[in-house]
C-alpha cells in the first residue's frame, strides 16, 4: 500500500485518462494482490509498474480491470493488466525486465501462461517474447480497441526442469 502514490503517477503518466486505472483501483488491486505487482526501481527511483490479478479464464474480461474480486491465487493464467514506465525513462530497457520478470514469477508458481490484452501497434513487442495473437479481444476497455495475447507455458519442458 505503501506503493500505491507512485503506481498511481506511473500509470497517470503512461495512459489515456480513460484507460488508466485509478488510485481507488490500485487500493483495491492491492488489496487482493499485491504479490501480482512488481515495480522497477533505478538509483531509489520508481521507473516503471507490471500487474495483474491471477484467473483461471483466458482471457481478459473488462470486469477483471475494475472487480479485484474476481482474483483467484490458484488460477492457470497470470494476467496482465499494465506495463507502464515514465515518459522519460523508456527507451532503455526497462519494459522488457518487467516483463521477463512478471513471466518468469508466473513460471515459477506453476501457472499455465501469461495473458493480456494489448494495442495493435504492441503485438510485434509481446511476441518477441512469445505471446501469440488471438485476434480482437472483446474488452472495450477504454473505448479501444484491443488485441488478445497469450502466452503458454511449456508443461513438459517445466515437468523436466
Amino acid at each position: 500500500m505503501k506503493d500505491v502514490d507512485t503506481l498511481t503517477e506511473i500509470e497517470a503518466e503512461s495512459f489515456p485518462p480513460a484507460e488508466k486505472a485509478t488510485r481507488e483501483s490500485f487500493e483495491k488491486r492491492l488489496a487482493a494482490f499485491a504479490d501480482c505487482f512488481l515495480i522497477l526501481e533505478e538509483n531509489g527511483r520508481a521507473v516503471g509498474l507490471i500487474d495483474g490479478m491471477v484467473t483461471n479464464e483466458p482471457k481478459i474480461r473488462d470486469e477483471m480491470f475494475s472487480n479485484a474480486e474476481l482474483h483467484d491465487p490458484r488460477g492457470k493464467w497470470q494476467s496482465i493488466f499494465g506495463l507502464a514506465v515514465r515518459p522519460q525513462d523508456r527507451k532503455k530497457g526497462y519494459a522488457s525486465a518487467l516483463l521477463r520478470s512478471f513471466i518468469e514469477k508466473a513460471r515459477q508458481e506453476g501457472r499455465a501462461g501469461v495473458i493480456l490484452t494489448c494495442k495493435a501497434e504492441l503485438i510485434d513487442f509481446y511476441s518477441r517474447f512469445g505471446f501469440v495473437s488471438s485476434g480482437v479481444s472483446a474488452s472495450v476497455h477504454g473505448g479501444a480497441v484491443w488485441y488478445d495475447m497469450t502466452l503458454t507455458f511449456d508443461r513438459s519442458a517445466q515437468a523436466q526442469n
